[in-house]
């Protein structure tokens, strides 16, 4: 209960006398706005999976670039966009269920870079990919995720209007100009950048726990788009900070607390809704 009882030595302390601390959460607080503003439109088009498949779909990329020495960001921007190809050729050409589509190539990939990673030797550090090292974040860490939260939120209102009529009236998107392929195309591209922009710091289970959690939190209790991505930011940092800091005084993996904090907080609100809409329902119906 030193939570409770002694609230400065266990919420503010770490905070306030380790940088590393400091700089775990500012990376965090970075990665949900990159994370939230677009997993937002992620959970209002019903791609999770598809999110989930990227954010996995990067590995091979990593794994092969750490074999061969280049740069692994670069292995990853790569393999994010040949996913994304892959998802839209099999989509423009094959029958099968998007869900199907998309399961076979997040179960290929994923598995190539199991492969990739065992036959070197470096299980290690695929486990530090998928969980990254928010601790050990460093300037240029936090610089690049600043740059990619700006570019990401730029993106974002600049595609506002086409994604909104996209989402909810794919006719009408049509009619007014829009382009919906293209403009689902230019999402998917975001998403890749966010993840690839991320993976190295978070992980990518992390990526995808924000693309996801933060989003469907807020959606919970928000209607308009803009209010969902506010509250979607509000509680991924929330989120970030509670599980960062359980992590340092548990010693517990700190991307996986975090994880599960903001899985967490979605099953607290889904409760609290359900508190709501009954009090609404009998004060309606007493």
């Amino acid at each position: 209960m030193t939570w409770f009882t002694s609230p400065y030595d266990w919420w503010i302390s770490p905070l306030a006398e380790h940088a590393f601390m400091r700089d775990a959460v500012l990376a965090a607080s970075l990665v949900v706005i990159c994370s939230a503003t677009v997993g937002t439109w992620v959970v209002l088009r019903g791609l999770s999976f598809l999110g989930d498949a990227l954010a996995h779909g990067v590995l091979p990329g990593i794994a092969i670039a750490w074999i061969i020495g280049a740069n692994t960001s670069l292995g990853a921007l790569i393999a994010a966009l040949a996913m994304v190809g892959g998802v839209n050729l099999v989509k423009s050409s094959s029958p099968l269920p998007d869900d199907a589509s998309i399961g076979i190539l997040f179960v290929g990939f994923l598995s190539l870079a199991v492969v990739i990673m065992s036959a070197s030797g470096g299980s290690g550090d695929l486990n530090r990919f998928l969980f990254g090292s928010i601790t050990s974040v460093n300037q240029s860490d936090i610089t690049s995720l600043a740059i990619v939260a700006a570019v990401t939120v730029i993106a974002i209102a600049s595609l506002h209007r086409a994604l909104l009529l996209g989402t909810f009236d794919i006719d009408q998107a049509t009619l007014a100009g829009f382009r919906p392929r293209l403009v689902h195309l230019a999402l998917l591209t975001l998403i890749a950048v966010v993840v690839v922009a991320s993976f190295e710091t978070v992980g990518s289970l992390l990526v995808f726990a924000f693309l996801i959690a933060p989003p469907a939190t807020a959606s919970l209790f928000a209607r308009r788009v803009s209010s969902i991505m506010f509250f979607a930011i509000i509680i991924g940092i929330a989120s970030s900070y509670i599980g960062l800091t359980i992590s340092y005084h548990q010693r517990s993996a700190a991307s996986a607390t975090m994880a599960l904090t903001n899985i967490i907080m979605f099953f607290v609100g889904i409760t609290v809704r359900s508190v709501i809409l009954k009090q609404r329902s009998r004060a309606v119906h007493p």
